[in-house]
């Protein structure tokens, strides 16, 4: 059966200019969409992810906290990181469910480890057992405690990136505010709708940043390190999106390539 990665960026479930608000019109929209999906494609295996948007990274910046923990100060910042990041998860959890969505949060504090930002512990039984009982395991970017910093925030694409390599799904789905990847961003008049390891170089720089606060990294980052992955895991295609667009969150579910896509 089809496994398909789906990530609701930080920028689309959140107001980003504004510290701790949700934009809960958005998120039933995106569940509603996503519940649409699956009664028509019922075989559809899905794993969702989202970001912490105006909570962890405002929470973030308000502590002072993105990597490494070791004084009292570090710590009150990691504790503040997972309790606003944990608080949006409730209520995108709450959005899916209002949807009819059997879904699961498997929050990563709580399962995943660090070496140096890098994960080297991550027990995907009780990930792959919701997949066979036909749930929908929702993940987000969140503190964990790292064996050489002591606690580092982890991004979604990082937790995808990780879970790519060991489920092999055929498509992540990355939706966000923006149409794509834009090759003059911030003007935003030409999208590039394709884009592989050999065409990168030529909107690398071009490629943007995020415009409001975001602790892991913007579009460049994003682009980088999806492009990547697909060069690790075969016939992996990445499609960057808005999920802003009525409809494209749906669409994408079921196939379509709103946006930007990344292959190898």
């Amino acid at each position: 059966m089809p496994l398909v990665f789906l990530k609701l960026g930080g920028s689309l479930i959140t107001d980003k200019s504004r510290p701790y608000t949700p934009r809960p019109e958005q998120l039933d929209d995106v569940a509603a969409q996503i519940a649409a999906a699956r009664r028509e494609r019922p075989n559809l295996r899905l794993v969702l992810g989202h970001g912490s948007g105006s909570f962890g990274h405002a929470a973030a910046q308000q502590y002072h906290f993105q990597r490494g923990a070791e004084t009292t100060a570090d710590w009150h910042g990691f504790a503040e990181v997972w309790y606003h990041a944990a608080t949006l998860n409730h209520l995108v959890i709450e959005a899916l469910h209002r949807a009819g969505l059997p879904v699961i949060a498997l929050p990563p504090i709580a399962s995943v480890s660090t070496h140096e930002e890098k994960i080297f512990i991550w027990d995907l039984y009780y990930l792959r057992a919701a997949l066979e009982a036909g749930l929908i395991p929702v993940i987000y970017g969140d503190v964990v405690f790292d064996q050489a910093l002591g606690g580092v925030i982890l991004s979604t694409e990082a937790l995808f990136a990780y879970l790519a390599r060991a489920l092999h799904p055929e498509r992540i789905l990355l939706a966000g505010q923006e149409d794509g990847v834009w090759e003059n961003f911030p003007q935003r008049t030409r999208l590039i709708q394709e884009i592989t390891p050999q065409t990168f170089a030529i909107c690398r720089e071009h490629a943007g940043s995020a415009a409001e606060p975001d602790v892991t990294g913007g579009m460049k980052t994003k682009v980088e390190h999806m492009l990547a992955l697909v060069q690790e895991v075969p016939g992996l295609q990445v499609v960057i999106f808005s999920g802003q667009t009525p409809g494209n969150v749906q669409r994408a579910l079921l196939g379509a390539t709103p946006g930007s896509v990344i292959h190898a």
